[in-house]
């Protein structure tokens, strides 16, 4: 199938491209034909954010948003900020970047789902379900297009299968999100991290419960830093008051951390225990869970953003503004950009074949997502000191600074290289849930309705078998079946003295986090079968 646009990925950003691609079309009189692959049953199904939206992109790319029933129904109301010791909740001033007057907070499932919409009502051709598992190139080494997986190959490779569908694209814009499995490649491939810092990640993971009417207040948002992260590791909580008596609450980790033992799922059960935050959700019910990686490197992080017949936008390059706890607008600007720099390519040459937008790059530091990002890039690396230093500096850089500070701070580790040894560590002695506020993995799992095919090659792949034992285990207590909040890796045998890796595939939600943080990088995450994964209702 051939295209003049394949987008990869159906978030924010890659809707966003494919919107902003036949507006343009559109105002010019030209046909331009543009598909949208989206590895989730549908489109919504896969996505996962706090999340408060800054309208500002949505302004720019669908003035008449609210006419057109976007899903923005909840305005934010009531801003806190609290430090939180294991009893004890201190108010702080809330930081001028985590202000949301004027913006909203949405299911940004459901948002999308409505830019998908947009999408299809301009004649973008979109088709959920279609993992794109392998990037085509050129002859002379440009990219071609994409190649969905194989369907009903059999887990061992003995059943045939029906073959992926090639899509051909004079450019393709790639829109994966957080450690898109396809960017990996091109990374290598075109070195577009030369001259980048190394990216670094955090797992957010999040519930939405519908609690009693007398304890919900729509638009209200809280944030927290301190308990129960220590010192040392970077993290912090949200609780967003949605409409229908739901309120979303999650934590973020950063995964630079350093301790082995450290289980980011179950510190997020831990924190709701904490006497300023538990009785939100007394009498509630949990209807759904996730969980998903997030860019967190910033400016300094992102890669070189084009290369021959291909872009790069949203997470997967990593747009996220790290202290305004944002990233939907940031994707949906640097989609628009791409997408008008990739349109103008078109208009200089008709085929744009294999060519390089590089008219993006020049866009995007012309630009307020430039300025936004430039202005905060030091806040999230000064973390490193530890929080109250960390807190200091941040004031310092906002306050006396304003953002222009004549230094900018440097992410020196891959997050995989952090972690030390579990000699060096103390383990941490975690409650057992109760099943009323806290919860277990599997029963998590559940309600994130995650399903794939227990047929299918598994998608979670070690380069060498050996390694999960003989270094993992051996060296670090095998972290693995403490990062992933889905269950998915088990040691086994160890009572018998024949200790070996489980991996249960079928529990992954696509977080993505084996393959940020282990720490010998021997597991490699590539694409289930398209549809496969979490069916997310309304995170």
């Amino acid at each position: 199938m051939e295209y003049d646009v394949v987008v990869v990925g159906g978030g924010p950003s890659g809707l966003s491209a494919a919107i902003r691609l036949k507006q343009l079309a559109a105002e010019k009189g030209q046909e331009l034909s543009v598909c949208l692959l989206e590895k989730g049953s549908e489109i919504g199904a896969h996505i996962l954010s706090g999340a408060v939206l800054e309208p500002r992109t949505l302004n720019e790319l669908i003035p008449d948003w609210k006419e057109k029933g976007a899903p923005l129904n909840t305005p934010a109301k009531q801003d806190s900020f609290l430090l939180l010791t294991e009893t004890e909740s201190i108010k702080l001033p809330t930081p001028p970047q985590m202000n949301n007057h004027g913006n909203y907070i949405i299911s940004l499932g459901n948002f999308c789902r409505w830019l998908g919409q947009q999408a299809e009502e301009l004649g973008v051709e979109i088709y959920p379900g279609f993992a794109a598992a392998e990037v085509l190139y050129h002859a002379d080494g440009s990219v071609k297009g994409v190649a969905t997986g194989n369907v009903g190959t059999g887990k061992n490779g003995d059943e045939e299968g029906e073959p992926g569908i090639e899509l051909w694209a004079k450019q393709t814009v790639f829109a994966e999100g957080c450690r898109g499995s396809l960017t990996k490649g091109l990374f290598e491939r075109f070195q577009l991290r030369t001259g980048a810092d190394p990216q670094t990640y955090g797992i957010g993971i999040k519930e939405l419960w519908e609690v009693k009417p007398e304890l919900h207040e729509a638009g209200k948002i809280t944030h927290t830093a301190g308990w129960p992260m220590d010192q040392k590791t970077y993290g912090g909580s949200f609780l967003y008051h949605l409409e229908n008596n739901q309120v979303v609450v999650g934590f973020v980790v950063g995964l630079d951390y350093e301790n082995p033992y450290l289980s980011p799922y179950e510190e997020f059960q831990r924190f709701k225990t904490h006497p300023a935050i538990k009785g939100v959700f007394e009498g509630g019910r949990r209807l759904s869970y996730g969980a998903r990686a997030i860019s967190e490197g910033g400016l300094q992080s992102i890669p070189k953003l084009t290369f021959a017949g291909g872009v790069l936008v949203g997470d997967t390059a990593g747009f996220l503004n790290v202290p305004k706890i944002k990233g939907t607008h940031t994707a949906m600007k640097s989609g628009m950009l791409a997408a008008e720099a990739v349109f103008a390519l078109f208009a200089a040459n008709s085929e744009a074949q294999g060519a390089e937008a590089v008219g993006y790059t020049a866009a995007f530091k012309q630009s307020w997502l430039h300025d936004e990002l430039h202005s905060v890039r030091n806040i999230r690396p000064a973390f490193r000191w530890g929080l109250w230093p960390a807190m200091i500096y941040s004031a310092i850089d906002t306050y006396l600074f304003r953002g222009k500070a004549p230094w900018t701070l440097r992410h020196k580790h891959a997050d995989h290289e952090c972690l030390k040894p579990k000699d060096e560590c103390t383990p941490i002695a975690y409650p057992k849930p109760d099943g009323v506020l806290t919860f277990d993995r599997l029963s998590s799992v559940f309600i994130s309705n995650t399903n794939h095919s227990e047929e299918q090659p598994p998608h979670l792949q070690l380069k060498d078998a050996s390694v999960p034992i003989r270094i993992n285990l051996e060296k670090y207590d095998a972290p693995e079946q403490r990062y992933c909040p889905a269950g998915v890796y088990e040691i086994v045998g160890r009572e018998e003295g024949e200790p070996r890796l489980q991996i249960n595939a079928q529990n992954c939600v696509h977080c993505k986090t084996c393959d940020i943080k282990d720490p010998t990088q021997n597991i490699n995450w590539v694409t289930p079968e398209g549809g496969g994964g979490p069916n997310y209702p309304n995170m």
